[in-house]
């Protein structure tokens, strides 16, 4: 990890366990991986949803919305994703410590880079959640358009069609978005945090 020179990292009064402790919950990081298509913004949005009304502070960081500002300067290629989710792991990473609850809703296609992004945010802060759904399936839904426009070859480097993706061997919840309710999901997800006791 590159560190600027001459910089001291200042060590805060208000810490995050202090933090914690005034929003009635612990601060951890959901990162959802998958296919485009699989429902991943979706679950992210409606997990947040319910945490909202039980009085959770949350976040939900969208690949779509952060490429409009902070990775606005980034393309598609295999290099440009990897430094996407290197930042976005380290924006999460002061969440932590702000006493948040983040949700990350990323295809992160590699293992090599999702594994970075738990050294960074630190693989006991981070629930990975893989939203398992053929192509097929993420074809049909289409909602965007993007999967015509990649096998047409308008798109090039799309995940699944021009660039791999290597699903998760070990993640902590798998939700098959073809065959499971959002409702079904989303109930699985908070129940997770409990039993972590992340909420109560």
């Amino acid at each position: 990890m590159t560190i600027s020179p001459n910089v001291v990292r200042h060590r805060a009064a208000v810490i995050r366990s202090r933090r914690e402790t005034q929003n009635g919950h612990m601060s951890v990081n959901l990162w959802f991986t998958g296919l485009s298509g699989s429902g991943k913004s979706t679950l992210a949005h409606a997990v947040e949803e319910r945490l909202h009304l039980m009085g959770c502070r949350t976040y939900v960081f969208d690949g779509d919305n952060v490429r409009h500002g902070l990775c606005g300067d980034l393309g598609f290629s295999l290099d440009d994703r990897s430094e996407n989710l290197r930042r976005i792991a380290h924006m999460v990473h002061l969440f932590l410590d702000a006493g948040v609850i983040s949700l990350t809703a990323f295809i992160s296609p590699l293992h090599a880079d999702r594994q970075r992004v738990k050294e960074i945010i630190g693989e006991e802060n981070l629930i990975e959640v893989y939203c398992k759904c053929p192509l097929e399936v993420c074809e049909e839904r289409d909602v965007k358009g993007l999967y015509k426009k990649a096998r047409k070859g308008e798109i090039k480097n799309y995940t699944g069609i021009s660039s791999p993706y290597e699903p998760p061997t070990s993640p902590d919840i798998v939700l098959k978005t073809d065959e499971q309710s959002l409702n079904e999901c989303v109930k699985i997800v908070i129940k997770e945090l409990k039993e972590r006791g992340i909420i109560l």
